[in-house]
């Protein structure tokens, strides 16, 4: 009887997922990450290796899947258009790293480029950007990028000192110390 309860519960879970998550998805105007440019597979031991066919062991890596490549525009006035999100970065730095706090504020406040509605990315949109096909930096190859972490307005959910960074270089997310200072790219909505 118990084991029947459970059963059903996860079965009201799972119709209520299914029927709102498509409507959550549409009403946050979700874009589908691009390709993460992987193109090599892996063994166990972490060496190059040739695929694993169907129903073998680590069959499913990265490069055994194509997605929508990325597809950015150099708008000509240091920012970038993501012609997949309808996203609009800014592709200039001015060497200042500011906290959480300072970055947040830095980018409600950036009039750049005849826009006025930057806004600091959330992890997911800062990701986005990454291009995990490289490393040394990890941003797609079109985005300028310093050798440290950049913010995102995502805060650290068990954590209220920590938010969610993203490291230039290998294209980690990392929470770090609000107080502590990284430098910003901002984005826009550019649709």
């Amino acid at each position: 009887m118990h084991t029947f309860r459970i059963q059903k519960v996860w079965q009201i879970v799972l119709l209520i997922t299914i029927l709102v998550l498509p409507v959550s998805i549409k009403a946050a105007n979700w874009h589908p990450l691009s390709d993460t440019g992987h193109v090599a597979c892996y063994d166990i031991k972490g060496f190059e290796s040739d695929c694993p066919e169907v129903g073998q062991r680590l069959y499913g890596q990265d490069a055994q899947y194509q997605g929508t490549a990325a597809a950015y525009r150099d708008n000509g006035n240091q920012t970038i258009s993501d012609l997949r999100s309808g996203l609009m970065w800014s592709n200039f730095s001015d060497n200042i790293q500011r906290t959480w706090k300072g970055a947040i504020s830095y980018c409600d406040e950036l009039i750049f480029a005849d826009e006025t509605d930057w806004r600091l990315p959330s992890k997911f949109e800062l990701e986005s950007i990454v291009d995990y096909g490289r490393s040394y930096p990890a941003m797609n190859q079109v985005f300028s990028c310093e050798s440290s972490f950049y913010w995102s307005a995502t805060p650290h959910v068990g954590n209220k000192r920590y938010a969610w960074s993203v490291y230039c270089e290998d294209g980690a997310d990392h929470w770090v110390h609000k107080s502590n200072n990284y430098y910003v790219r901002c984005v826009r909505s550019g649709r």
